[in-house]
């Protein structure tokens, strides 16, 4: 969905950017605002005279007090592109930094839909395919992102939650569970919302790699899963269409990687408390996460889970 195409400072900031890509030079530009995003703004471009479609990304502001990277996302989209899945880049635009990709033509994947079994499987296809692509620059690594954005946010003046003690304290436990058994680093996305989804007919496209790194790819499993409330049921049909089979330990790391993402998502809400202008009540957000990665970390499935996921 699109609004209305942009005039002003704006449009003439870009169109000036733009012209210096060969592709684009000397040819009448229309930008509209794609619908979408939170940290920052996206614009469908239409040139006269081509019959591809392109979209320019702009960073939101103080985005690298997040560890967002954009050359990294750069990097990161080529080598999804390369894989099939990515949209294809056209120009990484310096020193605005701005990305410009062509236009994926598709439908959005809709909250219903992705939690259907097929579309968790193509899901997992994807996943795959950027898993099993060329190493990328980065590093994201959950158990020190939370670190990284508490010390951002208290010397910003936010007041770190009082749950964050025993999320901590439960990501710890996780985190040498993990230590005990290694998996390979690979390229992760690290934001599988079902927004970032697009779905071209053939196969399940994935945008928006500015979180991207080299990480453990469970964590995308248990991303994607928990920001669709899957069932266990629903994890065992995503990681056999994954790696072909339901390994018990890579369940259970799956399952603890959902606690893992809710609390790097709590810490992200905690710490745009102090950098985002944006309405919204980042720590009812931030809350939220909190409290869902708590319960989860107090069920006896836990424990279970962490000697599973270490190898016993």
């Amino acid at each position: 969905m699109t609004d209305e195409a942009i005039h002003g400072e704006l449009a003439e900031h870009l169109v000036r950017a733009m012209e210096r890509v060969p592709e684009l030079r000397d040819r009448r530009l229309v930008l509209t605002p794609l619908s979408g995003g939170i940290t920052n703004r996206n614009f469908l471009v239409e040139a006269a005279g081509l019959a591809d479609r392109f979209v320019i990304r702009l960073a939101g502001n103080d985005t690298h007090l997040l560890g967002i990277s954009r050359e990294v996302e750069h990097a990161a989209t080529v080598m999804a592109a390369g894989v099939g899945v990515g949209p294809l880049v056209v120009a990484f635009i310096r020193p605005e930094g701005y990305l410009l990709t062509r236009f994926i033509v598709g439908g959005p994947v809709t909250a219903d839909a992705v939690r259907r079994p097929d579309t968790i499987r193509r899901v997992a296809d994807s996943l795959r395919r950027v898993h099993e692509g060329p190493a990328i620059p980065g590093i994201f690594v959950p158990f020190r992102i939370v670190e990284a954005y508490r010390a951002l946010a208290g010397a910003r003046g936010v007041r770190i939650p009082r749950e964050y003690g025993a999320a901590d304290a439960a990501l710890r436990r996780i985190e040498l569970a993990f230590l005990t058994n290694p998996v390979e680093m690979r390229p992760c996305h690290n934001d599988l919302l079902n927004a970032n989804f697009i779905d071209d007919g053939r196969r399940i496209r994935i945008v928006d790699w500015e979180y991207a790194g080299m990480g453990d790819p469970f964590f995308d499993l248990g991303n994607f899963s928990v920001n669709h409330d899957l069932t266990e049921d629903e994890d065992a049909v995503l990681l056999e269409a994954y790696e072909g089979e339901v390994r018990p330990d890579h369940l259970a790391r799956l399952e603890l990687m959902r606690i893992a993402s809710d609390f790097r998502e709590a810490m992200w809400g905690v710490l745009q408390q102090a950098i985002s202008t944006l309405d919204i009540d980042f720590v009812a957000y931030a809350g939220e996460h909190f409290g869902r990665l708590l319960d989860a970390a107090s069920r006896p499935s836990f424990e279970r889970r962490l000697r599973l996921a270490a190898g016993a």
